[in-house]
């Protein structure tokens, strides 16, 4: 199986990364590969599959440790052997950004708001604020949040988690008139500091283009490679989208770089998940034995995965 040159420097960059952040990892491993595989996974299968990524043991133990502490992970001991998966806590919050992240298109906007007024004391409504941004939330004015579309799913779900169910007001919106979207697309600018999104959206492209392109020209890619591939794709998506803003095309430039970035990924996905879950099945490990297959979900991503 062919090693591509341009894997090995992703992870040689990702080595080189100062703080090294090993807790987000190792949250985007087990949204995107475990939770997909039964949800459990042994301690030494994890230390083993991170140590490509600079990751040690001691590392991983810290980190894993870190992710227990805030909720995130819960470990089960079994003789000498420890296995960790998502609590109820983390498997939602990788599920809300999973809703962003595995979506084949931006959706349609049919000119609906929400909009979200905090009116509760300022410390709790700074937390507020912090988790309605991850989805996608502006301040539309002084106070209002505002994020485009009616699904409320995810947002009912975080002002639960925050017990802020009766500390603010929830409202729905419309944009009325198309003379209204002009404004709106400027206003746009300064509300979800669109020039930053940019950015980063225009540097993912810029590492991962060549990687698509290595992938076209190769007869086959070395299993444990795409698996790397995947994890580090799905991580340096992910913590873009915790950023987004979820616009409508009708607000944002007509060559958004976010759209280019949404076919990447899509197509790297989708070239690389078998060669993955080759990986996932045979050096992961569970109390019963191998990692068990992907459940039936995890083929919907991206639109359908093959």
């Amino acid at each position: 199986m062919a090693k591509l040159k341009c894997v090995e420097n992703l992870l040689a960059e990702f080595q080189q990364q100062r703080p090294m952040r090993g807790g987000s990892l190792i949250i985007s491993i087990f949204g995107d590969s475990i939770s997909q595989h039964g949800g459990s996974v042994w301690l030494g299968s994890l230390i083993e599959a991170l140590e490509p990524f600079g990751l040690n043991q001691r590392l991983v133990r810290t980190s894993v440790y870190r992710l227990i502490q805030e909720n995130w992970l819960v470990s089960t001991q079994i003789g000498r052997r420890s296995y960790y998966s998502f609590t109820e806590f983390g498997s939602r919050q990788y599920q809300k950004t999973a809703r962003r992240i595995y979506s084949a298109s931006r959706p349609q906007w049919d000119g609906q708001w929400t909009l979200v007024l905090p009116a509760y004391v300022e410390e709790e409504r700074d937390e507020l604020r912090k988790e309605l941004r991850w989805l996608g939330y502006g301040a539309l004015a002084s106070g209002l949040l505002a994020r485009p579309g009616a699904d409320r799913r995810s947002l009912d779900e975080t002002l639960l988690e925050l017990g802020a169910v009766d500390k603010v007001v929830v409202m729905n919106a419309h944009t009325e008139e198309l003379a209204s979207q002009g404004v709106l697309k400027q206003l746009s600018k300064a509300c979800w500091n669109l020039e930053d999104l940019e950015a980063r959206y225009s540097d993912f492209l810029r590492r991962f283009r060549p990687v698509l392109a290595a992938i076209a020209k190769a007869k086959s890619i070395d299993a444990e490679q795409c698996f790397q591939l995947r994890t580090l794709l799905i991580h340096e998506y992910r913590r873009i989208l915790l950023k987004d803003t979820d616009l409508p095309d009708e607000l944002l430039p007509s060559d958004w770089a976010g759209k280019a970035a949404l076919n990447l990924a899509a197509n790297i996905y989708k070239a690389t998940h078998q060669g993955a879950e080759t990986y996932l099945l045979s050096h992961m490990e569970t109390a019963e034995g191998q990692l068990p297959k992907a459940d039936a979900g995890f083929y919907q991503r991206f639109g359908g995965l093959k």
